[in-house]
């Protein structure tokens, strides 16, 4: 059975792990693997990519498409959150059954709750337990939103592997810094510095153990915020905007801004008087039906909605408090087709470069 850490940095796109910034994960995987870009799935959310990951599968397996939950049926709409929802097995569950340990350790309690079936040890910065605090030597935990929240739970990694000796260990980082920083910025640099040392004394203490470190979904700039279902209400049309970026961390999308939206028609006649609507906008750049975008796209075409919307390169779908258009310098997201490019480096990988193309691939290539 194969030693495995899988580390997901959050919101990482290529440019933050750079050689200046991470020089023992460029050096580590030029000597023992490769670094590469690959792509994540879409929408280029973290619960979507998580269960992708973690899987070895798409969306339209997983069954996990966004953040964010609405029943056309009922009205009812919440954050997904809580095991359940999760329908295709993970690498987790599939080392515990083959009679390895297990860990997941993620700064979002949300991971957890959602992936956490299968996992012998699971740790979470927002809720810790104080008890693995103690017998892994760390530190007061700091604040989910602070720079120093990404090294904290690697180390949180580091210790759990050097202590408990888990077959398969997956750890997850936070997004928030990388939402308000660009690559190079000093904020950004420091996180990922500190998640290089930690990697670097990883692989110092379990030299054989494989990496593989990548991102559930990268991270742009955008300067124009639509609110649709603003615009659809004001337009006469009866619709419901499901955004699957949607969360509780307000502070990493002050308006819950993402680059894809499912529209659900609450009237269909009014199928045409949309899509003419849509025409109309320039900030979205193409539209796909349901099973127009589960083909593309893997998704389950029956948790879509009918309508799949694409924001262009610099526009996002967002919740305003008052008008229907946002010119804005200050947000930088996710969640569109042009956050799919994402990092992998590989140390010690299972197969040769060529067999990853997608981060789902870091599984379909484990041997257990």
């Amino acid at each position: 059975m194969d030693k495995v850490l899988i580390l997901v940095i959050d919101g990482c796109a290529p440019d933050y792990l750079s050689e200046a910034a991470a020089p023992q994960i460029h050096r580590l995987a030029r000597r023992y693997g490769f670094l590469k870009r690959v792509q994540c799935a879409l929408p280029s959310v973290t619960n979507v990519n998580h269960a992708c990951i973690l899987s070895g599968e798409w969306p339209e397996r997983t069954r996990i498409v966004g953040n964010y939950l609405y029943n056309p049926a009922t009205g009812e709409e919440g954050f997904l959150e809580e095991r359940g929802y999760m329908q295709a097995p993970t690498i987790l569950q599939r080392y515990r059954q083959a009679g390895g340990r297990t860990a997941l350790l993620t700064v979002k309690g949300k991971v957890l709750g959602v992936y956490g079936e299968g996992a012998d040890i699971g740790f979470t910065l927002q809720d810790p337990d104080l008890e693995l605090v103690r017998r892994y030597h760390l530190s007061p935990p700091p604040t989910i939103q602070s720079v120093e929240s990404s090294g904290w739970i690697v180390e949180a990694a580091c210790r759990c592997i050097e202590i408990d000796h888990p077959e398969l260990v997956y750890c997850t980082t936070n997004d928030r810094v990388f939402h308000h920083h660009a690559p190079g910025e000093p904020e950004a640099t420091e996180q990922i510095a500190a998640i290089d040392r930690w990697i670097a004394r990883i692989h110092e203490i379990d030299p054989e153990r494989q990496i593989y470190i990548t991102a559930d979904h990268g991270m742009n700039r955008k300067t124009t915020i639509l609110d649709l279902q603003r615009m659809a209400d004001r337009a006469g049309l009866s619709i419901f905007c499901l955004k699957p970026l949607k969360d509780r961390y307000i502070e990493n999308h002050l308006y819950q801004e993402g680059g894809m939206v499912y529209v659900y028609l609450k009237k269909p006649e009014e199928r045409a008087a949309f899509l003419d609507f849509i025409r109309q906008l320039p900030q979205v750049e193409a539209v796909q039906t349901a099973a127009e975008a589960a083909a593309s796209y893997h998704l389950p075409a029956g948790q879509i909605g009918d309508y799949v919307l694409y924001a262009a390169p610099d526009c996002a779908f967002g919740e305003l408090e008052s008008g229907e258009i946002l010119h804005t310098d200050a947000s930088r997201t996710h969640g569109s087709r042009y956050e799919r490019e994402i990092p992998l480096a590989a140390i010690h990988p299972a197969a040769g470069p060529e067999c990853y193309q997608y981060h789902l691939d870091i599984v379909r290539n484990l041997v257990l």
